[in-house]
C-alpha cells in the first residue's frame, strides 16, 4: 500500500509559476518583479508599485502617468451602490467592502468578459474604487455626505482627503503611501489562493474579488491587524504587557501579529512599519500604544529567537491608529493596498488558466451497506 504525504493546509505545495513575487521565508527577502520591496518602500510609490506587478516591469514616465491617469478617471462609484452601502451602513465594513464591490459588478458592461484585456481594464478600476467604496461608507455610517474624489491627489493621499475630508499633511501621505508599497501584494496568501481559485472555475473578475474580501476578513488573515490594536487596548499600559502575554500563553491563545506561514524571521515589511510607528507616536505625542508593542517584542524574545517573529499586522495598526483611521477600517484599507495583488493574481492565473482541484485522502468508514430506516 502507497503511504500518503497529507500537505495540511497545502504547506510548501507548489500549485504553478509565477513571475510576480518571490518570498524567501528562510532569510526574510521579498522580492516584486526581482526588485527587492525594501527599495521599492524607500523610492517607489503605490501607483508605480501597482503598474510593476501588473506588467512585470517598471513604467517610464509617460507610461505611469498614463496609467496613474487612468486610476483618477475611475475615481467613482455608481449612485445604486451608493445606496447599497447606504442600505447595509450598519455592518462591519468589510462586509460593506465585500457587498458594494459586489454590487460594482451589475454597472460592469463586460462583466463576463474573461480576456486578459478586458480583465485588466475592469482591475484598473477597481483598483480605484475600493477606497472610494470605504471612505464613502465611512461618511455615510457617519451622518456625513461623502467627499468627492480628488482627480489631481495621489492614490494614498485621495483616500485619506475623503475619509477626513480635508486635506492630509504631506508626511501622512508618504506613510499611507509607503504601507500601501508594502501591503500591495504577497505571492498565493488565502486571499489570492482564493481569487485564483474563483477565476479557474472561470468566474468573473468581481465575483473571484469579493471571494478574496470574504478571505482576507478572517483573523488569520488580513483581519489580524484589527486584532492586534484589541489587544494593545486590553493591556493597556507597557508595564502590562508581560503579564498580558504571558497569560495568553498560558492559555494557548493566539498573540495577534506574531508569527507568519512563510517567515522563520522577522517579515521584511516590518521594519518599514516599525519606523512608521515609532515616528508618528513620537510626532504626535502619543507614545502608550508604541511602548506597548515593545514591551511584547521584549516578553516575546525567546519566540522571535526560534522563529516566531513580527509579522506586517504588529506594527501596523498603530501606524493606522495615529493616521486616524477608526479600528474597524483597518483591513478594509488593508485591502485597498491588496486589491493590486489580487488583480496581479487573477490576470497571472487567466494567462494559462486550469481549474484548481485539490484532492482530499478520505479516511472515512468503507463500503457500508445501506440499512432501511425502518429498521435502524
Amino acid at each position: 500500500m502507497n503511504r500518503v504525504v497529507i500537505h495540511r493546509g497545502l504547506n510548501g505545495v507548489l500549485f504553478d509559476n509565477t513571475r510576480t513575487t518571490l518570498i524567501d521565508g528562510q532569510f526574510g527577502k521579498l522580492l516584486h518583479c526581482g526588485y527587492s520591496i525594501q527599495e521599492l518602500a524607500e523610492h517607489s510609490n503605490f501607483e508605480e508599485v501597482t503598474y510593476l506587478l501588473i506588467h512585470k516591469k517598471l513604467p517610464t514616465s509617460a507610461e505611469l502617468e498614463a496609467f496613474d491617469n487612468q486610476l483618477k478617471e475611475a475615481r467613482s462609484i455608481p449612485e445604486q451602490v451608493v445606496e447599497v452601502i447606504r442600505i447595509v451602513q450598519n455592518s462591519h465594513p468589510m462586509d460593506v467592502l465585500r457587498t458594494a464591490v459586489s454590487a460594482l459588478s451589475t454597472f460592469e458592461a463586460e462583466r463576463e468578459n474573461n480576456t486578459v484585456e478586458k480583465t485588466l481594464s475592469k482591475g484598473i478600476r477597481l483598483i480605484a474604487q475600493m477606497p472610494i467604496i470605504v471612505a464613502t461608507h465611512h461618511a455615510i455610517r457617519t451622518g456625513r455626505v461623502p467627499t468627492q474624489a480628488s482627480k489631481t491627489l495621489s492614490h494614498a493621499a485621495n483616500f485619506l482627503y475623503m475619509l477626513h475630508d480635508k486635506t492630509p499633511l504631506e508626511q501622512e501621505v508618504k506613510i499611507l503611501d509607503r504601507d500601501f508599497v508594502l501591503h500591495a501584494d504577497h505571492g498565493s496568501n488565502a486571499s489570492a489562493f482564493t481569487a485564483r481559485i474563483a477565476t479557474g472555475t472561470q468566474a468573473d473578475l468581481h465575483s473571484a474579488i469579493t471571494a478574496a474580501i470574504a478571505t482576507f476578513s478572517g483573523s488569520l488573515h488580513g483581519g489580524a491587524v484589527e486584532f492586534v490594536m484589541k489587544m494593545l487596548q486590553e493591556i493597556d499600559q507597557p508595564e502590562l504587557a508581560a503579564q498580558y502575554i504571558r497569560k495568553l500563553q498560558k492559555e494557548n491563545l493566539p498573540i495577534f501579529g506574531f508569527g507568519h506561514r512563510v517567515y522563520r524571521t522577522e517579515d521584511p515589511r516590518a521594519f518599514h512599519l516599525r519606523e512608521a510607528a515609532k515616528y508618528l507616536s513620537f510626532e504626535r505625542g502619543e507614545t502608550k500604544w508604541f511602548r506597548i508593542l515593545e514591551a511584547i517584542v521584549d516578553e516575546m524574545s525567546s519566540y522571535i529567537d526560534r522563529g516566531v517573529n513580527v509579522n506586517v499586522d504588529f506594527y501596523n495598526c498603530v501606524t493606522y491608529h495615529l493616521l486616524g483611521i477608526p479600528h474597524d477600517l483597518f483591513v478594509p484599507v488593508f485591502a485597498i493596498s491588496r486589491i493590486s495583488g489580487w488583480i496581479t493574481q487573477v490576470l497571472e492565473q487567466l494567462e494559462n488558466n486550469i481549474l484548481i482541484r485539490p484532492v482530499l485522502n478520505y479516511v472515512g468508514e468503507s463500503e457500508r451497506p445501506y440499512i432501511p430506516i425502518a429498521v435502524r
